[in-house]
């Protein structure tokens, strides 16, 4: 059996909380910031958790990352954050969270703390710890969760912090919010593009944080080009410091999403000429920019009998 893979829509989420991983935890769990000891080395053992996973029967797979601290009293302590990504409630997360929790304090004997980040878009969904038990004998966990749609009142308060996460659940709600407006997602992300710049970052941190905006407020190929043409303007009006390292990674980034466009299209005509698609199944086809989804998808379709043996690839 093929070994499951990590989506890379995933992925900017784990580098960026690699990247700033103190601040994730100043900004998500303030009270840790107080004993753990981030002059020491943080580690971080994805492949630890990758082995933990494979080895159980849980198949779904979210971006999830298990890192080592060491506290102010000198004891070790592995920290467990778990991303929550769909756009629906999952009535298995809290197991998940408990299964993902025991099985690494019973494989290395080392106190486990589980971070919940629910990324979704329902604000009706709050999953409750998992737990269970009878006649007076109980097990569970009780882990800690931020939903980031909770923030989205806070707007101000996130525009004046300097942490970089308020960046990053800044970019994340208007990535929600402008679903289905190309056109006022490309203005929002010029506009947190330059408060880059306002909050006084370092190049390093306003080169990963416009990684990260870059993807999750990803544009039509169209309007992209607008957006990396308005970036000049910007480097060129206010003489932004690392402009021209911004050029470059967006011109390169333009190329790989005009390629992702390409297939989109390709796959649309495709699949509208044989099978006829609902407006809700193009959404989903428009809404994937993970190259090798597309791929497969494109792959599949050769020989698909039916939409749903290609639409299978998607979320």
């Amino acid at each position: 059996m093929e070994k499951n893979k990590t989506s890379d829509f995933d992925s900017p989420w784990k580098d960026i909380i690699e990247a700033f991983f103190p601040q994730f935890m100043e900004f998500f769990v303030p009270e840790s910031i107080n004993d753990i000891d981030f002059t020491k080395d943080v580690k971080f053992l994805d492949k630890e958790l990758e082995k933990l996973i494979l080895d159980s029967e849980i198949t779904k797979r979210y971006a999830d990352k298990l890192v080592e601290v060491t506290l102010k009293n000198e004891s070790k302590k592995w920290i467990l954050i778990h991303i929550e990504i769909q756009a629906q409630k999952d009535k298995d997360l809290s197991k998940r969270m408990f299964v993902y929790n025991y099985r690494i304090f019973d494989k290395y004997d080392i106190p486990v703390t589980s971070i919940a980040i629910l990324a979704d878009e329902n604000p009706n969904w709050n999953p409750k710890p998992f737990k269970y038990g009878m006649w007076g004998s109980n097990m569970g966990l009780d882990y800690l969760k931020s939903k980031l749609l909770d923030y989205k009142d806070k707007w101000s308060y996130l525009e004046t912090m300097k942490n970089p996460f308020a960046m990053v659940v800044m970019a994340h709600l208007k990535a929600l919010e402008t679903k289905k407006d190309s056109s006022l997602r490309k203005q929002w992300k010029l506009e947190l593009t330059e408060l880059l710049y306002e909050k006084g970052y370092s190049k390093k941190e306003v080169f990963n944080l416009f990684r990260f905006i870059d993807w999750i407020l990803m544009l039509p190929q169209k309007l992209n080009k607008i957006y990396y043409e308005e970036i000049k303007d910007l480097g060129g009006n206010k003489k932004m410091p690392y402009i021209t390292d911004l050029e470059k990674y967006a011109m390169e980034k333009g190329f790989i999403t005009g390629q992702i466009a390409d297939k989109q299209e390709v796959l649309l005509k495709l699949m509208n000429k044989k099978f006829k698609l609902t407006k809700k199944e193009e959404e989903i086809i428009s809404n994937e920019f993970n190259p090798k989804i597309l791929d497969k998808a494109l792959d599949e379709f050769v020989f698909a009998d039916s939409k749903d043996s290609v639409l299978k690839f998607f979320r």
